[in-house]
């Protein structure tokens, strides 16, 4: 293990608040009565159901097909009956999208293509496949399609894999548990990356507040030649471009790519999932998810199937404490706020936060007061401020000059902003409206 000095510009440090689950094992919850399977879970067009009302499924059966050059097929996370296939609001856009709802038959029976097969002798091509075919996504929260960062194109060679430890959002601590708890698998799993992108430089990248997990993946490493970075506890460390520049001081440009400098990053939760889909023929169906927050009387670690509803994931905690005014799905600093507990688990949700009405309360915005903290902060070198004047004024051409497109939307200018300006919702704001200008050109 090194410690290293390298740091990203910008960046804050809100209270961690992770001690209600830091120490708390993973729970496996139950798989639920009923899933609701979302088919639009990841970056990437959504895949296209290939079931319909009536039909049986297995656990881990193809209920969706990729649809699109970077998209990923969804499977079944119980095994039924096809209740039904419909349009519902997705739980993070707000948009209609087509959703598979099965009704459990309390069997969990597995799919007959999965089990245990060597992978020893998996060339690079079939690894990928592997992870294609299991719909594996980035389970750090953009859920980009993994097999997809892993065929990068001839013309930019990658020299290193960065393994995403940091998990510096407060309160979740999903990816802390699952370093303390299966290091021997992120090992695994990190391994078969390097192996598919033919790389020999691996560093896995853990914030100085994990110790154990420091200590962890550390051991289980002992001799595979990867290097074990602990880094100074700085939000939003775990963003990949922020990793990149504190863990190789490699900068990547303006509307670039990490594979612009040589690197792909992956989630430690992502490496699990990898070694599961190519050890075992699994499908991602599954995943670790932080249910916390002042509201939440009994806040746990939990492994659940995707599509259980919000709902069920807080019952198991005991329930509501009190009354709850928001409920999130992933971070404070960069969750989504849902309009239902009904709302399903997703393959990129990291946690769910459910907040009483003294977290919640919306402080009125003051007048911008140009103390310059929001680009003093900011991460991506941007003014916020500017931009938040471009939103207001609709000056989109503005606005992308100055590279709004950059921004990652991690929350450090709202955060310190003294006059409370609402400034990441004037930035996605702008974001939006000049994509739909793309697409209506």
């Amino acid at each position: 293990m090194t410690a290293h000095v390298l740091k990203f510009r910008g960046g804050v440090h809100p209270p961690e608040k992770k001690g209600a689950t830091e120490h708390r094992p993973i729970d496996v919850l139950p798989p639920p009565p009923r899933v609701v399977i979302p088919l639009s879970q990841h970056t990437g067009a959504p895949s296209a159901p290939v079931v319909k009302k009536g039909d049986t499924v297995k656990t881990g059966s193809l209920i969706g097909e990729p649809a699109g050059r970077i998209s990923v097929p969804t499977h079944a996370s119980v095994s039924g009956t096809v209740a039904d296939v419909t349009n519902l609001l997705h739980p993070l856009t707000g948009r209609l999208c087509q959703a598979v709802v099965i009704d459990s038959d309390g069997n969990d029976t597995p799919d007959g293509a999965i089990r245990e097969r060597d992978a020893s002798g998996f060339t690079p091509e079939m690894i990928v496949e592997a992870i294609r075919l299991a719909g594996v996504v980035g389970l750090g929260g953009a859920a980009f399609p993994t097999f997809f960062k892993l065929s990068p194109p001839k013309e930019k060679p990658i020299d290193t894999l960065l393994i995403n430890g940091c998990e510096c959002e407060p309160f979740l601590t999903a990816d802390h548990r699952v370093m303390i708890e299966q290091p021997a698998e992120v090992v695994e799993g990190t391994k078969l990356l390097a192996r598919a992108l033919g790389v020999r430089t691996v560093i896995v990248g853990i914030e100085d507040n994990k110790p154990e997990a420091i200590a962890a993946i550390s051991a289980a490493a002992q001799g595979a030649g990867f290097t074990v970075r602990k880094l100074k506890t700085r939000y939003p460390q775990g963003a990949e471009k922020q990793l990149i520049k504190a863990c190789l001081g490699r900068e990547v440009p303006s509307g670039g790519l990490p594979l612009d400098v040589g690197c792909v990053v992956q989630n430690v939760g992502t490496a699990v999932a990898v070694r599961v889909a190519v050890r075992f023929g699994r499908p991602l169906y599954e995943r670790v998810v932080t249910v916390t927050g002042p509201a939440v009387r009994e806040p746990k670690n939990l492994r659940c199937r995707i599509g259980t509803p919000v709902r069920t994931l807080i019952g198991f905690c005991g329930g509501y404490s009190g009354p709850v005014a928001k409920l999130v799905m992933g971070g404070p600093m960069m969750g989504i706020a849902l309009s239902s507990d009904e709302a399903p688990v997703l393959k990129g949700t990291s946690g769910i936060l459910a907040l009483g009405p003294a977290e919640s309360r919306e402080p009125d915005e003051g007048d911008c007061i140009r103390c310059s903290f929001c680009i003093k902060v900011c991460p991506m070198g941007l003014a916020p401020t500017r931009l938040s004047y471009h939103a207001r004024a609709r000056r989109f051409d503005l606005a992308k000059a100055e590279h709004v497109a950059d921004c990652i939307e991690c929350g450090c200018c709202s955060f310190v902003c003294p006059a409370r300006i609402r400034l990441v919702h004037g930035i996605k704001y702008l974001k939006s409206e000049l994509v739909a200008r793309e697409r209506r050109a």
